[in-house]
């Protein structure tokens, strides 16, 4: 595989920088070192206070920094800059960022400038669901065939600080957000492999509306040529009708037909009327779920012999990166090692121990309802649900008929709690529900109270489950923080 065309690193020596949120993973803390040591003038302005960022400042003790600007953004920071560079999260339209393009200064990102400057060729996976893990497995899969990878972006790990290291016979796996790829339009990025797990509704107090998401995620296949892969979901009715420029492996739980001939399009010839193939055409290459077992045209794994994470949706994501990994040249004796020693990701359905007869999983990863929903799919036994949270705009409905039919209790929390109880209920009066009583449908205030119902809620025999559906904010900073908090009350439950 051949080193990507990144664009020409710029010089940074002597201009005048301006880095927009630290943000939360080290991304924002790794320009700043990058930057600093390529001799730029550095300002660093933050909406969070000093205190709150007291850990990350610690760490950049010492980075020459020429201004420091925090609780707060001056228009001087933007309009007098020669780059800014920004948080991927921090919400668009702003009126710092209109201010400096008006100005005629250029935006950038963190991952931007690690592509500018990465050398080795890159596999980067996006999607609404799924795809931290499948950005894990598939770098597992590629280390386990003898490949010297690295793995970071979105998954919580910047590159920016080990860009220099990178060389061009390594491979880089990114998992990449709807954000990232919104920035990484402006410089044609163009990966090696692109994994697209999925297209759900998501991030919509972010983007526009489902199309403007849409186009965002789209980036990833948009500037590939005739000889880069996407590697696409079969099952996804969306995703599945995706322009594509290269050869198209699938995943999924059919298998669809044999590629299509290339065609010319424009640049802005992305949408999803691309027709399915029929059936009757020959299979596709790929990888393909049936029975728990993934099911390849030069071999197949029993996922129940060894893999051990739990439900449907994560054998697909075994699919996805089985089949990004067929491709990239790693056989079936590393790919069945990967499945075997993955023991999955925190903070996605991560199992915390059995107590008092309960098992606890947290998922505080769910941040969409689908994420949630498929979480669920991976129980038989009763569960007790923690669900809600910050509202992102997204519909609510599916979600709350999933916990009216499979739930044994539910306790809802923050923004959406109100709406998904209306929602519930309606579900239950409408004849839509199953397992779920009127009086085990609880709301909570607060975090701690909202843990201890749920307790309380539950019997011996039950899974207890942190899987919101929605995003931390309000309650919390991050999904992280959610998801150690349930972590410490579990503990302090069980030891009490």
């Amino acid at each position: 595989m051949s080193p990507p065309s990144s664009p020409s690193p710029r010089d940074l020596r002597g201009r005048r920088v301006t880095v927009m949120g630290l943000g939360a993973f080290g991304g924002g803390e790794g320009v700043v070192r990058f930057l600093c040591e390529r001799g730029a003038r550095v300002t660093v302005t933050d909406l969070k206070s000093e205190v709150d960022l007291a850990a990350t400042l610690a760490r950049l003790d010492g980075c020459p920094i020429e201004s420091l600007h925090l609780g707060g953004h001056r228009e001087e920071d933007f309009r007098d800059a020669d780059l800014v560079v920004v948080n991927p999260a921090v919400p668009r339209p702003n009126r710092f960022l209109e201010m400096a393009s008006a100005a005629g200064v250029e935006l950038t990102s963190e991952m931007n400038l690690f592509i500018e400057h990465n050398r080795a060729a890159v596999a980067a996976v996006t999607g609404s669901i799924g795809k931290s893990t499948t950005t894990a497995l598939l770098e597992r899969m590629l280390a386990a065939a003898g490949m010297t990878t690295r793995l970071g972006g979105n998954i919580g790990r910047s590159l920016l600080s080990e860009v220099e290291e990178i060389r061009p016979q390594d491979l880089v796996v990114l998992e990449l957000s709807s954000f990232q790829l919104a920035d990484l339009d402006r410089i044609r990025f163009r990966p090696d492999v692109a994994v697209v797990t999925n297209l759900r509704p998501n991030h919509l107090d972010w983007h526009r509306d489902l199309d403007d998401y849409r186009c965002a995620k789209q980036t990833v296949l948009r500037w590939q040529r005739v000889d880069d892969l996407a590697v696409l979901n079969a099952d996804d009715a969306d995703v599945s009708r995706w322009s594509t420029r290269g050869a198209v492996h699938w995943f999924g739980t059919h298998q669809v037909a044999a590629e299509l001939p290339a065609e010319d399009f424009a640049e802005d010839d992305f949408d999803v009327e691309s027709p399915l193939p029929s059936d009757s055409e020959p299979a596709r290459e790929g990888c393909f779920v049936h029975d728990m077992t993934l099911v390849t045209s030069r071999f197949s794994i029993d996922l129940r012999d060894g893999f051990a994470l739990p439900g449907r949706h994560h054998a697909r994501n075994a699919a996805a990166a089985c089949a990004a990994a067929m491709a990239m040249g790693a056989g079936d004796t590393a790919i069945r090692a990967a499945l075997r020693d993955f023991q999955g990701l925190p903070h996605r359905l991560q199992p915390l121990g059995t107590f008092h007869g309960r098992r606890f999983f947290d998922d505080s990863k769910a941040t969409t309802p689908e994420a949630a929903m498929a979480a669920l799919e991976a129980f038989e036994e009763p569960v007790v649900l923690l669900a809600g949270g910050y509202d992102k705009h997204v519909d609510l409905g599916p979600f709350s008929e999933a916990i009216a039919h499979k739930v044994k209790s539910v306790v809802l929390m923050g923004q959406t709690a109100s709406e998904l109880e209306r929602r519930i209920r309606e579900c239950l009066e409408t004849g839509k529900g199953g397992r779920l009583r009127r009086d085990r449908i609880n709301v909570a205030a607060d975090f701690d109270s909202a843990c201890a119902t749920a307790f309380a809620e539950s019997s011996p025999g039950d899974a207890v489950v942190l899987s919101p559906g929605c995003a931390s904010y309000g309650w919390f900073n991050n999904y992280v923080e959610r998801g150690e908090a349930f972590a410490q009350a579990v503990s302090r439950w069980a030891a009490g």
